[in-house]
């Protein structure tokens, strides 16, 4: 799950985490009134999406072409920016063409920057262990310095059975080139990023830029920071501050209904039991020439009221034009999601091709169910003959 920006800030800050204050605001009056409680001569004009590259990203109705984050030099242009901001579309790399709709800003006081940095953390799943990235290239965005300067990044890894040490962090502020009481100032924000990801089940802690101020202050002028959905029942205040607003419809459709659910841009709906099982659909998907609409795990434990709302939310896409399943029967087993298959066929009146492969615990009673359902449903053997079947029947259809 992840959290905004100014949400991210206000977590960290519980765990010692150097930030600078700022306000949220709804509405152009919101951000006038915060700008009045902080400091000039400037203030920053943050957008709050869930997507990175708000900085270089451009407005699709603002033909001054300046990006989601923006300098103001009075409160008056704090407003003035605010209302060109709120409400519009805001299009970055990670948001894709289509873009987020800015409803959120975070007014901040300007900063007296000396350096950028970056630093995060992450589970690293080649050690099983969570690595500390650092860079000196603050502000870029770190997939680019991978590509034309992986020298410049730094990593740790971080031993789960002893925690993270002090000199963790010494040793990335002197790779980073920081000197004085820099360096205590360093150690201490990565000690303090490493308990929260550990205490809060972070997912990734990524701060973008790291600012070392002219005074020498180290501080996180950023704050992208995303949880394990998996473990979120531990922490249901960290569950309220989900927001909505920035999911897809359906994905939401599908957090609802205990679904996994991702929305993709191709033509073939994919209903399939177990991640890894579902990545290879689509990839074979792929491999016969068509594209996955979506990823889709309805889980081992799926039964017909789960399938259902699986088959509702997949041809609530226009994009799809035909779907297949692909259910390894264990847990749930192939007559229940047969049974299922075919009550979900006519509670919503499919219209598009719909290719089933079952394979597993009473599969050939789940088969029986399919072929004497006198639905229109096209049974496939195995997975590649599936794939092939599907493609074919949205090409023909």
């Amino acid at each position: 799950m992840n959290i905004h920006e100014y949400q991210g800030k206000e977590v960290l800050k519980r765990y010692g985490v150097a930030v600078l204050d700022g306000y949220v605001a709804t509405t152009p009056e919101e951000a006038e009134a915060g700008a009045a409680k902080l400091p000039g001569p400037i203030w920053v004009v943050k957008s709050q999406i869930h997507a990175g590259g708000r900085g270089a990203g451009r407005f699709t109705n603002d033909p001054d072409g300046k990006g989601g984050v923006r300098l103001a030099k009075s409160v008056a242009e704090v407003k003035e920016q605010a209302a060109k901001m709120l409400g519009s579309v805001l299009v970055t790399k990670q948001t894709g063409p289509q873009g987020k709709q800015v409803n959120r800003l975070y007014i901040e006081a300007g900063c007296d920057i000396a350096r950028e940095l970056y630093l995060a953390l992450l589970l690293d799943r080649d050690t099983s262990r969570i690595v500390i990235m650092a860079s000196t290239e603050g502000g870029m965005e770190i997939e680019e310095v991978a590509e034309h300067h992986p020298e410049k990044i730094l990593r740790v890894h971080v031993d789960p059975a002893t925690g993270v040490f002090p000199y963790h962090g010494r040793e990335l502020a002197f790779g980073l080139g920081l000197t004085g009481k820099q360096v205590g100032a360093f150690q201490k924000l990565v000690t303090a990023l490493y308990t929260a990801y550990i205490e809060l089940d972070g997912a990734i802690i990524e701060i973008n830029p790291v600012v070392v101020t002219k005074a020498g202050d180290v501080l996180a002028l950023d704050a992208k920071v995303s949880f394990d959905d998996s473990a979120l029942y531990r922490h249901k205040d960290l569950e309220a501050l989900r927001d909505d607003t920035e999911m897809d419809p359906k994905e939401l459709d599908a957090v609802n209904h205990d679904l996994n659910y991702v929305a993709l841009d191709g033509e073939i709906g994919c209903m399939v039991n177990g991640a890894g099982l579902a990545m290879a659909t689509m990839d074979i998907i792929k491999l016969y020439g068509s594209s996955p609409a979506n990823f889709l795990d309805v889980g081992g434990t799926a039964d017909a009221a789960r399938v259902t709302e699986a088959f509702r939310i997949i041809t609530s896409d226009a994009n799809v034009k035909g779907i297949l399943v692909n259910i390894f029967g264990g847990i749930a087993k192939c007559d229940m999601i047969a049974n299922g298959i075919v009550a979900a066929s006519k509670n919503l009146d499919l219209k598009v091709p719909l290719v089933v492969r079952l394979e597993g615990t009473n599969v050939e009673l789940g088969k029986k169910i399919l072929a004497e359902s006198g639905l229109a449903i096209i049974p496939a053997d195995n997975l590649a003959d599936a794939a092939q079947k599907a493609v074919a029947a949205v090409r023909n259809a």
